[in-house]
Formats: C-alpha cells, sequence, structure tokens
C-alpha cells in the first residue's frame, strides 16, 4: 500500500484539516493546525509532501521520525504541528486498514470512558456563574474560565478583586464540589500569578493553567509553593524534548499537550508514558475539532494518567461551524453526565461530512487572535 495523495482544508472556524488517501482506497484524516497559522500550517504540510507520496502508510512510527529527524532544523509550532495532523491521518488509515479504533492499536483500553470539562465566559470574562450553571444544568461536572483581562507584571488589587469575585460567584451557583479549572492564558507574569494562586485557594479550583508561560518555566515551582491547586500547562509545548524540560524544573501536576501541535498520537503517547513515570496527570488541550478531539480520546483511552479531556463544543471561538458539524456519527461523540465513551468505530473513529469540508476550503478562513494594548498603550499577552 502507498500513499498517493495528500490535501489540506482551511474550514471554519479555524481549523486546517490533512486527508491522506492511498492506492487501496484507505483514506485518513487528521487536524495540522495552529490556531491564527492555518494557512502557514498547511504549507508546511505540503512542503512535507514529497517525503510521503510513495510510502507505506502503515509505517506510522519510521515516517513519523523521517519528517522529524530527517530535517536539520526541527520542533516548535509550525513544524510539530504539521507532523501531528499528518501522523493522526497515518493512525486513522492504520486502523481502518486493521478494522480497530486506534486505541486498541495502543494496548487497548484502561478504562471506559473519560469526564470532560467546557469553556464558559469569553475571552474577557463575563456572567460566568450563569454560564456554569447551565453546563451544570447540561450534566457537566466541571467548567474552565479565563481568569483575568489585560493583566500587567505588576497590576491592580482592583484586577484581582475581579477575578476573586468571578469565581466566588460560580462557586456559590455551582456548589461546593464542582470542578473549575482558572486559565491564566499566559497573561499573568510572576508577580501577579504569586498573588491569585494563594488568594484563589478558597474556591478549591480543579487546576490553575499557565500561571506563567512556559518560557518561564523554572517560574512553576515557585508559584506551586504558593498554593496546594494542581498547576497544569503544556498547550504552547511541543515535543517531548520541551515536555522533559517541563518535568524536570518541577511544579507542575497536570500537563496539556496538544494532539494537533505536539508531534500527533505518536509523540503525546510517549508524552503522556514519561508524565506518569514523574507522577503527573494527563489532560489534553483541545479547543479544536472532532478529529483533534478523537485522537485526544485515542490517547486518553490508553493513558493511566488522563483524567478530564478539554472539547470546544460551545466554545467562544466556534463561530459559523462547530464540532458536530463536520462528523456525520454524531451520536458517538455524545456527552453523558459530563463523560464521553470512547470512539467504536475503525481508525480515529470519525466519520467525515467531507462534502462540507470541500464547501467550506471554497471560501477559506483566516482566523486570527486579537491584538490586546494595556492601557499605557503596550501590548498585552492575549
Amino acid at each position: 500500500m502507498k500513499i498517493v495523495k495528500i490535501s489540506t482544508y482551511l474550514v471554519r472556524p479555524r481549523w486546517c484539516i490533512v486527508e491522506i488517501e492511498t492506492d487501496e482506497g484507505f483514506v485518513g484524516y487528521g487536524e495540522a493546525v495552529i490556531e491564527g497559522k492555518a494557512s502557514t500550517v498547511s504549507a508546511c504540510v505540503k512542503e512535507m509532501e514529497e517525503y510521503l507520496l510513495g510510502k507505506d502508510p502503515t509505517k506510522i512510527e519510521d515516517i513519523w521520525n523521517m519528517l522529524y529527524r530527517a530535517a536539520f532544523y526541527r520542533g516548535g509550532p509550525i513544524v510539530m504541528s504539521a507532523i501531528a495532523g499528518i501522523d493522526q491521518a497515518l493512525w486513522d488509515i492504520k486502523g481502518k486498514i486493521l478494522n480497530v479504533p486506534v486505541y486498541e492499536l495502543l494496548g487497548g483500553k484502561c478504562r471506559d470512558k473519560i469526564k470532560v470539562y467546557s469553556w464558559v465566559g469569553g475571552d474577557r470574562p463575563s456572567d460566568v456563574a450563569r454560564a456554569a450553571k447551565e453546563k451544570k444544568d447540561e450534566g457537566f461536572s466541571a467548567v474552565k474560565m479565563n481568569a483575568t483581562e489585560e493583566l500587567q507584571m505588576v497590576d491592580s488589587y482592583e484586577k484581582i478583586d475581579a477575578v476573586l469575585e468571578r469565581v466566588a460567584s460560580i462557586r456559590e451557583a455551582c456548589g461546593k464540589y464542582f470542578g473549575i479549572a482558572i486559565d491564566f492564558h499566559g497573561r499573568v507574569h510572576k508577580p501577579m500569578a504569586k498573588i491569585l494562586a494563594k488568594k484563589l485557594e478558597e474556591f478549591n479550583p480543579m487546576f490553575l493553567e499557565e500561571p506563567v508561560l512556559c518560557e518561564h518555566m523554572e517560574d512553576f515551582k515557585e508559584i506551586a509553593l504558593t498554593t496546594c491547586t494542581p498547576i497544569a500547562t503544556g498547550e504552547r509545548l511541543f515535543s517531548k524534548y520541551d515536555f522533559k524540560r517541563l518535568l524536570n524544573a518541577g511544579g507542575v501536576s497536570i500537563i496539556q499537550p496538544d494532539l494537533s501541535h505536539a508531534g500527533g498520537i505518536t509523540e503525546v503517547r510517549k508524552i503522556a508514558a514519561m508524565a506518569e513515570a514523574y507522577d503527573v496527570a494527563l489532560a489534553p488541550h483541545c479547543p479544536l475539532g472532532p478529529i483533534a478531539l478523537s485522537a485526544c480520546l485515542q490517547v486518553d483511552a490508553v493513558s493511566y494518567n488522563a483524567f478530564i479531556q478539554e472539547q470546544s463544543m460551545g466554545i467562544h471561538y466556534n463561530v459559523g461551524k462547530s464540532v458536530l458539524d463536520y462528523v456525520l456519527n454524531k451520536d458517538d461523540f455524545a456527552f453523558t453526565e459530563g463523560w464521553v465513551n470512547f470512539p467504536v468505530k475503525a481508525g480515529l473513529g470519525v466519520d467525515v461530512n467531507k462534502e462540507l469540508i470541500i464547501e467550506e476550503n471554497k471560501t477559506p478562513h483566516s482566523w486570527k487572535n486579537p491584538v490586546w494594548r494595556h492601557e499605557d498603550g503596550s501590548i498585552a499577552e492575549w
């Protein structure tokens, strides 16, 4: 069997889908995207095409190493996201050839289902109590919210108090044991992160995400000393080598590799196993589409340290189209009381709505994240 064609499609709201076709009729799909740089990742996939055409699609490990190691310059968000989408598509093909879900090829399930959480509040969080209560009423047992708006390196306690009030409102509306994950989104610098981590502790958050950017991963340990709340990070890391440095730095209790950013199923499976050796939990990042979500679920199924899965149904970024619009077997991705079962169909388990993908690609999206500035005119972290 040989790879004969590779195509990419830019579809709303902000995704890039990779399609790999073989000479025996097997077709696999992946998501290769950095949000805001989808066209760049698509071009990178195109550059890799000549290395893939004519190759046996079942030799996934060898293809992964060729794409990564045969390049003199390696790693980073663009290259690793391109590899990720290709890798997902290859696993999809192999599962379809053998007529089993991908997790069966990774050792089989070690759990029957996994908890999922939902987003509330938007980029500039507001009315989070009402939104969280709605999610609770839908059956979710946990939500995630952005903690702050713009926050300078040293900022006012007025903004700190606003964060505390929002989190307090969710705790009051949803009860003592409802899960509240608080995403600092890299908007917070160490001086304010230490204050927030300490003050938020009274609300028993499920975790604090990206209290500082991973450029400052040596600071996680210091921030962790201010709180007993678990610290999570990892969506902006792209390889096992990045995560090796993170785990050795200490202070992090939960890693969040993205299956469409960090080299796909092949690489994240290794990252998850490495984290298990450090007694660190896994909660894959996934504000993306159905193929990325299904790739996450394949790894969740076989990773002992996986405990919850992000998903983007209803997220504020999804304008025009959403996750299940591109899925024909929607029932396989239904949430029940805040849990999702693992895909049952062969490969990644997604019956792709190819007709819609082709239609969307006729007018490719050009989604970009906003540019924020502080009151003094300086650039703010988004």
